[in-house]
């Protein structure tokens, strides 16, 4: 483990009608919150796996010990502080190089199925470059990494969230500094019911066969049932 590294994991607190709204709209409300519970469980598990140190920064800031008690105090939560994304993802990355990390790659909760080796490479890749994203098949990101000495908190600002075009815009504002960037694998995350669809079929023959999310999904059979409720 290197003390000079840390992930950065961001999530929201697991409220009913708060989280994965675009899903919910499929699957309704409460599958939707039992989906990110578990997205987050297996992403924990995989960060354990990695042997990084990371912290859960979560949302909204007064649901510490809401999360705390769900998630156990044994982890670190720091709260997401700003007015919109980009503002509490450049306060997270501030804060802890202010601690004196050398380098953070920071991701969000909607990976439930990234590779530990994912993360591994986030850090090899900063060893060599300025910057680390992982772009997602939606046109954001899913991923993205500084060093202390590279860091350049203007790429979280004037984009537009929450929209395809967010990789190209963070790009943009990368190339134009002369950064040295570092591209990980296209990867799909899940937001919307094709999404999850993806997510289970690329899934059944991998170690992520027996995650949380995968047994969900066998158990209650959502997939099988929102088809169903398709054809009605």
């Amino acid at each position: 483990m290197n003390d000079k590294q840390i992930v950065l994991l961001f999530i929201k607190a697991p409220i009913l009608g708060q989280v994965k709204s675009r899903l919910a709209a499929d699957v309704g409300e409460q599958i939707a919150l039992d989906l990110y519970k578990n997205f987050i469980f297996d992403i924990i598990s995989t960060l354990e796996v990695s042997g990084h140190y990371f912290r859960i920064c979560f949302h909204p800031p007064e649901e510490e010990k809401a999360v705390s008690a769900w998630l156990g105090s044994q982890y670190l939560f720091m709260p997401q502080l700003g007015n919109d994304l980009g503002e509490k993802m450049r306060g997270a990355f501030n804060r802890i190089f202010s601690e004196g990390f050398a380098s953070g790659v920071l991701i969000g909760s909607d990976i439930p199925d990234i590779p530990y080796l994912m993360i591994h490479d986030a850090f090899e890749a900063l060893k060599n470059s300025d910057v680390v994203i992982g772009p997602a098949a939606d046109g954001g990101y899913y991923l993205v990494g500084f060093n202390k000495n590279s860091f350049l908190p203007r790429v979280f600002e004037g984009i537009t969230w929450s929209r395809n075009t967010v990789y190209q815009e963070t790009m943009r504002i990368l190339q134009a500094a002369s950064l040295q960037v570092r591209c990980l694998p296209l990867w799909r995350d899940v937001d919307v019911l094709s999404d999850l669809r993806a997510l289970f079929d690329r899934s059944r023959n991998s170690t992520f066969s027996q995650s949380k999310t995968m047994t969900y999904l066998l158990d209650t059979r959502v997939l099988e049932k929102t088809v169903k409720n398709l054809h009605v």
